[in-house]
């Protein structure tokens, strides 16, 4: 009988410390596929974060560091004394981390050190042009260096897989992001966005406020559309550092009384189920959980051509546009407006295409414990 794998998985989502939540418990049907499954998670000393046991065979050990910059050397030495108190095997054990990154390097130096094989996931595209800045540009030369030695890569999207293919000599897998379609389509409303808005068109936005959603180009968007039907508005809903330039964004093109920024929610089903139109400005993205969900709810579709958008079919699918148009955006909302039609036909377009592209849990959960078969016998 072959032996159940010990994982050692390297993250930085630090949500797994927290009861009840969708970490939490994705942790603990991980580790239902496995021996052992033991998760070092990047963290802060001032966040407080103790060892925790997730489940019987599940752990999580935040790495407690001073500062960001020591989040690599404090993940692989706890790394590292895991896979020696934990007496992995090579050939029933294996390094997973959730990018190749910051915790990928960490993996990095886990296998040099105890010549165990590397799994690197990848959730986001480090190649776009958009992928910039200080730190990003030294993730970018990380990034290569770690796939280059990696026994194994999973990505998100086939868009992913082609850019990576050469840059590794590992197998790359494609395994898109589970989405419990059956949950959404049995959610229902508990209020409606035109009984909160006077609006009779509403644009809906989720998304982390931050550069590269660059929700700029919902506001500018609006402000063109605005001039045709004045009763149109935009909710935006997350939170993050551009908060406060977007709203002096709107506030500038006097469309204060037509955008709403309301925050994270919890019952993000009302406001994809009342709006009438889901927007994506993103210059890029990995997969488009957002996206997905807007489409699976039941709405239209804009978007740029970003994660999974660019696996979907322009005017049949969604429209997909340039980011650096802002009167192609504007044109296609009102298309939408004008047209009932097209507004219905991309709807459930978008419906039938995730219908194929989509896969069930239990099919989820089986491609993650064979990948994870597959990379721990590289050794």
């Amino acid at each position: 009988m072959e032996k159940a794998l010990k994982i050692l998985s390297i993250s930085s989502d630090r949500k797994i410390f927290e009861a009840g939540s969708a970490v939490s418990e994705r942790m603990k049907e991980y580790g239902a596929l496995v021996g052992e499954l033991h998760i070092v998670v990047l963290s802060k000393k001032s966040l407080g974060l103790k060892d925790k046991q997730v489940a019987d065979n599940v752990w999580a050990y935040p790495t407690n560091s001073s500062t960001r910059w020591l989040y690599v050397r404090d993940a692989s030495s706890l790394g590292k004394r895991i896979v020696l108190d934990r007496k992995f095997v090579r050939g029933e054990s294996l390094i997973t981390t959730q990018d190749p990154f910051e915790c990928g390097l960490a993996g990095l130096k886990v296998k040099k050190k105890w010549r165990l094989p590397l799994e690197v996931q990848l959730h986001t595209d480090p190649f776009s042009p958009y992928f910039n800045g200080a730190l990003n540009t030294i993730r970018k030369f990380i990034s290569r260096k770690v796939l280059k030695h990696a026994d194994g890569v999973r990505v998100v999207t086939q868009s992913l897989k082609s850019k990576i293919s050469v840059l590794t000599h590992a197998e790359v897998n494609v395994l898109p992001i589970y989405i419990d379609k059956q949950k959404i389509q049995d959610t229902q409303a508990t209020f409606d966005l035109h009984a909160r808005y006077s609006w009779r068109f509403i644009m809906l936005a989720v998304a982390r406020l931050e550069p590269e959603k660059n929700l700029s180009l919902a506001i500018n968007t609006l402000a063109l559309v605005k001039k045709r039907f004045p009763d149109t508005g935009l909710v935006i809903v997350g939170s993050g550092s551009e908060e406060k330039r977007l709203k002096l964004k709107a506030i500038g093109l006097k469309l204060e009384a037509n955008v709403a920024f309301v925050g994270w929610q919890n019952d993000v089903a009302s406001f994809y189920k009342t709006a009438n139109v889901f927007i994506q400005t993103s210059v890029f993205e990995g997969y488009g959980i957002a996206l997905i969900e807007a489409g699976l709810y039941g709405l239209p579709v804009i978007t740029t051509p970003v994660g999974i958008a660019s696996e979907l079919e322009h005017g049949k699918d969604a429209y997909i546009l340039s980011p650096k148009d802002v009167e192609m955006f504007a044109g296609a909302v009102i298309d939408l407006i004008e047209n009932n039609y097209k507004r219905e036909s991309l709807r459930v377009n978008m419906k039938n295409t995730l219908a194929t592209k989509l896969i069930s849990k239990d099919d989820y959960m089986a491609q993650i414990k064979a990948g994870w078969e597959r990379v721990s016998k590289k050794v």
